[in-house]
C-alpha cells in the first residue's frame, strides 16, 4: 500500500506510541513496492538496499529532504533502506522523526536495514575518557536503530597509536557496544573505511577478540586506502592500498546481513571502473551470503546521482543473474 493511502488508514494507530514501541516497519516480511524487481525477490542470492549516501548531494543542496528518502528510494526498485546519521538534523533521531520515518518506510513497502554512524567519536582511541564518550554516543544510535527496527548500525574503527593499541581499544569499544546492542538484536558492523579499518589483516583481529555473534563487518567494495601521501605536484594520493578482492574475501566470514557495493564511474558497457563486479559478487556468493547488498553510488554532482544509482543497480542484477 503506498504512503498516500497508508497514512489515511494508519495514522491514528501510531498516536501515543513510545520510541521503542513503534510498529515494525523493518520486518523482513514487508512486501516490495510495485517498482521492486521480481528478480531481486525470486532469483538473485541477495536483496537490494539503497545507501542514503547515494543521494547525499541532493540532500545537502536541499533539492531532496532527508525525510523523503523512503519515497525516493522506492523509485529505484530496492527492498531496504540504509540511513546516514550525518544527513539528519543535528545527527539526532527524535521520537517524532522516527515515527515519521517508520510511516514512510512502511508506506513504500521498504525495510529499514541499517544506520551508518559517523562523527560520533573514535572507537579505537587510546584515551579512556574519549573512548567511553564515543561508546556512549554510539549507544544512542543503537536505541534509534532499535526504534526503526533496523538489523544493524555501521560504525568506523579509527584510533591513534600503534595497530596493537588500536586493536586493544577497538576490542573494548566493540565489546561494550555489542553487549548493549544484543538486547535489541542489533548488529555492530565495522566498515572498511580507510586507514586502520582498511588494513583487513589487523581489523579481523578485533572481530576475533570480541567474539560475539552480533559483532562483525560491513564489507565495502571501495575504501581500501590504508595510508595517504602526496604526489610530485603536492596532490593527495593513496600510497598504501589493500587489495580489495582479498579484503572482501577476508571480511565476508564476519559479514552480518549486509555488503556495500561502492560505485563511482562506469564505462560505456555499464561496468564499474574501479571494481570488477563479476569477481566481487562471486566472492560474496561463495560464502553463502543471502543478505542485502547496498547500492552506494558516490558522486558530488547531484545531477548524476539518480543515473548512477540506476546503473549500479543494473550492474548488480546483471552480474548477480550470472551466478544463479
Amino acid at each position: 500500500m503506498k504512503r498516500r493511502n497508508f497514512v489515511q488508514h494508519s495514522s491514528a494507530a501510531f498516536a501515543g506510541l513510545s520510541l521503542l514501541g513503534l510498529t515494525n516497519c523493518g520486518s523482513s516480511d514487508n512486501k516490495s513496492t510495485e517498482q521492486n524487481s521480481s528478480e531481486t525477490e525470486n532469483a538473485l542470492f541477495f536483496k537490494l538496499s539503497l545507501a542514503q549516501w547515494s543521494l547525499h548531494s541532493q540532500i545537502k543542496n536541499g533539492t531532496l529532504q532527508h525525510i523523503e528518502f523512503a519515497e525516493k528510494a522506492s523509485e529505484f526498485g530496492v527492498d531496504g533502506l540504509e540511513y546516514v546519521s550525518q544527513l539528519f538534523p543535528n545527527e539526532k533521531f527524535t521520537d517524532e522523526l522516527i515515527k515519521e520515518m517508520n510511516l514512510r518506510a512502511e508506506g513504500e513497502g521498504l525495510a529499514n536495514h541499517l544506520i551508518m554512524i559517523d562523527h560520533n567519536g573514535d572507537l579505537g582511541i587510546n584515551d579512556s575518557n574519549e573512548r567511553q564518550q564515543a561508546i556512549n554516543n554510539h549507544k544512542q544510535w543503537i536505541d534509534a536503530a532499535a526504534a526503526l527496527h533496523c538489523q544493524s548500525i555501521r560504525v568506523n574503527m579509527a584510533g591513534d597509536g600503534t595497530n596493537e593499541e588500536i586493536i586493544m581499544a577497538g576490542t573494548e569499544s566493540l565489546s561494550a557496544l555489542s553487549e548493549y546492542a544484543a538486547q535489541y538484536n542489533i548488529n555492530i558492523l565495522v566498515e572498511n573505511h580507510g586507514g586502520f579499518s582498511s588494513n583487513i589483516d589487523e581489523l579481523v583481529k578485533i572481530f576475533q577478540q570480541v567474539n560475539l555473534p552480533n559483532c562483525g563487518a560491513l564489507p565495502d567494495f571501495g575504501n581500501w586506502c590504508i595510508q595517504k601521501g602526496k604526489d610530485e605536484e603536492g596532490k593527495e594520493k593513496c600510497i598504501n592500498e589493500y587489495d580489495r578482492y582479498k579484503g572482501v574475501k577476508l571480511l565476508m566470514p564476519h559479514a552480518k546481513g549486509g555488503v556495500s557495493a561502492k560505485a563511482k564511474k562506469f564505462d560505456e558497457n555499464g561496468n564499474e571502473l574501479t571494481t570488477d563486479y563479476t569477481q566481487m559478487l562471486k566472492i560474496v556468493k561463495d560464502t553463502g551470503f543471502k543478505g542485502y547488498i547496498g547500492i552506494e553510488y558516490e558522486n558530488d554532482d547531484a545531477d548524476m546521482e539518480d543515473k548512477g544509482i540506476r546503473m549500479t543497480r543494473e550492474l548488480l542484477i546483471r552480474e548477480g543473474k550470472k551466478l544463479i
